[in-house]
């Protein structure tokens, strides 16, 4: 009876996303995103950002008010404030559209100058403080459901701001699930895949707009420095990072996100010279002698790929001028061949040895190079 290992690894799925409340507070004051068309992930964000998470109490015009958890009350004035509104009967007849699609509940009060909110759900998401005390509105952070902003997506054309808003929600970091998020923060719009990859075709049918229309979007939130842009040739798409996301997120310092890393984490080919080029000064570079083995003229450019990749990881010593480099093919049958074949591709594998100018080894890696015309 033949024998078989099982592997299982489970599936996991984030339901809610967290929003920091002075990121929301960021873009209220960012006049030059737009929302024009249908902002309405923007304004219930905005809704959720100001709601209590304990029991608080208020007091305006010589009147006290209690608000509970999920629930804010403010001035119509202030509302239409965030909500860049021109008119106060605009600012109220945004919510009466939430509170159409059951996603909040409003009242007015104080002779129709004040406004009460609550959010409903908002215990299923986020955690709610038994105690009474004041909730600051300018630090911290909340919940977001995806189900919801993704609702709210569907609804019509998305603005410019509620664009950043998605990228921001679907934004990954360091999840063994998604290739390329352990070099930096990508967008993954959850579709299974693994991949963050994106296309404008993709993009556009997402937000109900045109595939120009999804360019001038990436195009302004890339100048404004919100995001960055991977693009890669050919049909492979391009991949989308959050600039600020670890600074807000977890308060650390953010990442130079590499293409060429990128590149080389989703398996993207690497551009190899056509021709015989002036090698660059690597040290002293060693390469096997085998008529199978990789050609000396693409060994500087494979070089200086990994160098520009390992810099960005802070890996010093490519700048050092003792340095040694040994790049050892690696048999698939220990007989002498030199390629491997997976799934009908022919690819070469080696291991890039790094010694010091006293053959001390510092670092190994594996390399493979696929030769792009085979990939299927």
């Amino acid at each position: 009876m033949s024998e078989y290992q099982l592997e299982m690894k489970q599936v996991v799925d984030y339901p809610r996303c967290r929003i920091y409340r002075k990121f929301m507070q960021a873009l209220i004051e960012d006049q030059s995103i737009r929302l024009g068309g249908s902002s309405g992930l923007f304004y219930y964000t905005v809704l959720c950002s100001y709601a209590n998470f304990r029991t608080s109490y208020k007091r305006i015009d010589g009147i006290s008010y209690t608000i509970y958890p999920g629930e804010w009350l403010c001035r119509i004035s202030e509302l239409t404030e965030w909500f860049r509104t021109r008119f106060q009967h605009q600012a109220v007849s945004i919510l009466q559209v939430l509170q159409e699609r059951h996603l909040i509940t409003y009242s007015r009060l104080g002779r129709g100058k004040l406004v009460k909110f609550k959010i409903l759900g908002w215990q299923k998401h986020n955690r709610v403080l038994d105690y009474n005390a004041p909730c600051s509105k300018d630090n911290g952070f909340f919940f977001l459901p995806v189900s919801i902003a993704n609702e709210l997506l569907s609804q019509g054309r998305c603005s410019e701001m509620d664009a950043l808003l998605d990228l921001w929600i679907n934004t990954v970091y360091n999840d063994e699930q998604v290739q390329g998020s352990d070099a930096g923060p990508v967008v993954y719009l959850r579709n299974g895949t693994g991949s963050p990859l994106l296309g404008y075709t993709e993009l556009a049918q997402r937000w109900g707009i045109s595939k120009a229309t999804v360019g001038r979007y990436l195009g302004k939130l890339r100048s404004q420095e919100y995001i960055s842009v991977l693009s890669f040739p050919g049909a492979h798409g391009s991949v989308i990072c959050l600039n600020n996301y670890l600074s807000t997120m977890f308060e650390v310092s953010d990442v130079m996100v590499d293409k060429d890393e990128i590149a080389m984490l989703l398996h993207i080919g690497l551009t190899l010279p056509e021709a015989e080029r002036e090698e660059e000064e690597y040290g002293s570079v060693s390469v096997s002698e085998n008529e199978h083995s990789v050609s000396n003229p693409y060994v500087a450019c494979i070089l200086q790929k990994v160098e520009e990749v390992l810099a960005v990881q802070g890996f010093p010593c490519f700048s050092c001028p003792k340095i040694q480099y040994k790049l050892l093919p690696l048999s698939p049958d220990c007989k002498g061949a030199v390629f491997h074949v997976l799934d009908d591709i022919v690819y070469f594998k080696a291991l890039l040895v790094i010694l010091c100018e006293d053959s001390k080894e510092l670092f190994r890696f594996e390399l493979r190079l696929l030769p792009e015309v085979e990939r299927r």
